[in-house]
């Protein structure tokens, strides 16, 4: 039989259209770029596996869920309890109990263009969710654990049909009409609380964006609000913006300074 260029190789990699069979004969061929192909697509393979594992394991408090009866599993997250500017935004999530997507992680740990790209996909596939913004204004009245919680309420109320249960990420819920389980670092081992935690995050990220084209003095487009040294210099050269938390300590001082 007369041997693939590696370009028509290349093209069976690409296309996914690859056998066992495929792969044992290839390993009999001595040109390095097959020999590259064929490592490069078991390494891939590696990654693959491994993220399939990592999902099933972040599937275990919705199956323990399921399993207790419960039909509609929501996760809970938040965005932006540390900023010294900007709001708090909250996220709660019903996913369909067939959902797969490999990678979905703690949003922190994924880069800005997967994250959008989740964020896309956890709205068109959801079979509820709901995103709740708290201003910095109701920050500095309430305090930001009350309007972390307040938002988390507000995410929660907007889901259609109700959750039967609901895992928040290491926030004890109190006043809700179903059962909850606070999980620490939930947003790395729950993927309801994951899929929250990206809607949470962009949406926030997002909303910061558009207060730097007002305030590009703080450079919100890259801090998301945090106190970088720029925005620090910057705070303290110009005052605060309408948009910060003049309760936060770092802002209140240097306000006041």
């Amino acid at each position: 039989m007369m041997k693939k260029s590696i370009t028509d190789l290349k093209q069976l990699f690409k296309a996914g259209e690859i056998s066992e069979e495929l792969i044992l004969n290839l390993k009999l061929d001595e040109r390095k770029g097959v020999q590259q192909l064929i490592k490069a697509y078991e390494k891939q393979k590696l990654k693959e596996e491994a993220l399939e594992k990592q999902f099933v394991d972040m599937c275990f408090y919705e199956e323990r869920s399921y399993q207790n009866g419960c039909q509609y599993i929501a996760g809970i997250d938040e965005a932006g309890r540390g900023p010294l500017a900007g709001p708090v935004v909250a996220a709660a999530v019903i996913l369909p109990r067939d959902f797969i997507l490999l990678g979905l992680n703690d949003s922190k740990q994924i880069n800005e263009a997967t994250r959008n790209k989740f964020y896309t996909i956890i709205k068109e596939k959801a079979v509820s969710y709901g995103v709740s913004i708290i201003s910095n204004h109701k920050i500095d009245e309430i305090n930001i654990f009350e309007a972390t919680k307040l938002a988390m309420h507000e995410a929660i109320n907007q889901l259609q049909p109700k959750p039967d249960h609901v895992l928040i990420d290491a926030v004890d819920l109190k006043g809700l009409s179903c059962t909850s389980e606070a999980i620490i670092k939930g947003d790395a081992k729950s993927i309801s609380i994951a899929a929250a935690s990206i809607l949470a995050k962009v949406t926030r990220d997002t909303l910061m964006k558009d207060l730097h084209k007002e305030y590009p003095i703080y450079d919100f487009g890259s801090n998301m609000g945090y106190g970088t040294k720029r925005h620090m210099d910057n705070l303290l050269k110009y005052g605060a913006s309408p948009y910060h938390r003049t309760s936060f300590a770092p802002v209140r001082n240097l306000v006041n300074h």
